[in-house]
C-alpha cells in the first residue's frame, strides 16, 4: 500500500546521490524527511527518491568515513525533495 506519491518511485533513479549512490532504478523508494516526530512520519509530498544506500546514510543506519554532518545531509535531502517535486511535476503526479 502508498499513496500516489510514493509509488511514484518506481523506477526511478536516486535523487540524493550521495557517495556509494546505487546506479539504476532497482532500489530506489521514496524516502520521507526526517522529523515527524515520534513514531510518525512527514507527509508524502515531502519525499525523495533514494536509493537504499543512499537512504541508509541518510536514516544514519550506514556511517561514511568520514561521517556527514547531520545538518549538511538534511541539505541534501532538501535538494532531493525539490529535484523529487520538479520530476514528479513534469510527470503529472502533483501540480504546480
Amino acid at each position: 500500500m502508498g499513496s500516489k506519491l510514493t509509488k511514484s518511485a518506481r523506477g526511478k533513479v536516486c535523487q540524493l546521490r550521495l557517495e556509494g549512490c546505487l546506479p539504476g532504478t532497482e532500489t530506489v523508494v521514496a524516502a520521507h524527511l526526517n522529523g515527524g516526530g515520534m513514531a510518525s512520519k512527514q507527509s508524502d509530498l515531502h519525499i525523495f527518491y533514494s536509493c537504499i544506500s543512499c537512504h541508509d546514510y541518510y536514516d544514519m543506519r550506514k556511517q561514511a568515513n568520514p561521517p556527514y554532518e547531520k545538518e549538511w545531509l538534511e541539505l541534501q535531502a532538501y535538494r532531493a525533495v525539490i529535484c523529487t517535486q520538479k520530476i514528479m511535476i513534469k510527470e503529472g503526479v502533483i501540480t504546480a
